[in-house]
C-alpha cells in the first residue's frame, strides 16, 4: 500500500479580502516582533524549532489545552512563522524558515546579558498586552 504525499497547506488560506492595508517598512517589523510578543508563540516556536509536531504534541509537551495550541499556531501560521502540513488526520507544524531558530538564540543571548533592565523597563510593563 503507497500513501500519498503529505499535503501542504499554505502558509495562509484567508482571503485577500482579509489583508491589512499596507503599511510602512517599520509597522511590518513591528508586527513582525508582535507575533514573538506572547510567552505561549514563544515556547511554541523553541518547541517547534527542534522539530515538526501536531496540536497534540504540543498540547502535552506544554501543558496547554488544544484550543490555546490552536489558536496560536493559527496566529503563527497566518503570519508566516510556521507551515502546518496534512498527514493522515493531523497537521504537522514545522518553523518555515530557519532564520526563525537564529532570530530566538540571538534573543535568548540578548535575554541573558540584559535581564535585569529588560525586567524592570517601567514602560513596557505599562502597555497592553
Amino acid at each position: 500500500m503507497t500513501l500519498d504525499p503529505p499535503i501542504t497547506i499554505g502558509l495562509s488560506n484567508l482571503p485577500s479580502a482579509a489583508t491589512r492595508a499596507e503599511l510602512t517598512r517599520p509597522e511590518v517589523l513591528a508586527t513582525f516582533f508582535l507575533g514573538l510578543a506572547d510567552p505561549t508563540r514563544v515556547r511554541i516556536l523553541e518547541s517547534l524549532a527542534e522539530r515538526p509536531r501536531t496540536v497534540s504534541e504540543l498540547q502535552r509537551e506544554l501543558g496547554l489545552a488544544q484550543g490555546r495550541v490552536s489558536s496560536h499556531l493559527s496566529c503563527l501560521r497566518w503570519c508566516g512563522y510556521v507551515l502546518a502540513t496534512v498527514e493522515g488526520r493531523h497537521n504537522r507544524y514545522q518553523v518555515v524558515d530557519p532564520r526563525i531558530r537564529d532570530i530566538l538564540a540571538d534573543a535568548e543571548s540578548i535575554v541573558r546579558e540584559n535581564a535585569t533592565r529588560l525586567t524592570s523597563c517601567l514602560v513596557l510593563a505599562t502597555e497592553e498586552r
